[in-house]
């Protein structure tokens, strides 16, 4: 499984929203994310010093990863935010699931896929007990 971190530094005198303002801009294109290919998780990072903004993704594979992460994408989230994004890559060879009481070491990508564990989005049901 594969992590990438991305940071948006942005200008010192920059201003960054509050926790709620980053929760409604960000939640405007959230589910752009949905059924994109390889992506497991994603969560939007807004940095306590509100000078930094990126993203934590968790993807099945690099390949996926790398093609979302275009081109297209980089001026797309370089225009928005007026730097360019620094990516930072990380294998994760042991995952720790506190909501199903597991430890995961060398498990395959796929075993960890939403449909795979009977997870599903909130409001459609709750998560296994």
């Amino acid at each position: 499984m594969i992590v990438t971190i991305i940071r948006f530094p942005t200008e010192a005198d920059a201003d960054l929203p509050s926790v709620d303002e980053a929760r409604a801009r960000f939640g405007e294109n959230a589910s752009s994310y949905l059924g994109v290919p390889g992506l497991l998780w994603k969560a939007y990072l807004l940095g306590d010093d509100r000078r930094t903004v990126g993203g934590c993704y968790w993807w099945a594979d690099r390949t996926s990863a790398e093609e979302a992460f275009s081109e297209q994408w980089r001026a797309g989230v370089t225009a928005k935010y007026g730097a360019p994004p620094n990516i930072e890559w990380f294998d994760a060879p042991v995952v720790v699931d506190n909501r199903f009481e597991t430890v995961r070491v060398g498990a395959p990508p796929t075993d960890l896929l939403p449909a795979d564990i009977g997870w599903k989005s909130p409001g459609t049901a709750t998560d296994p007990q």
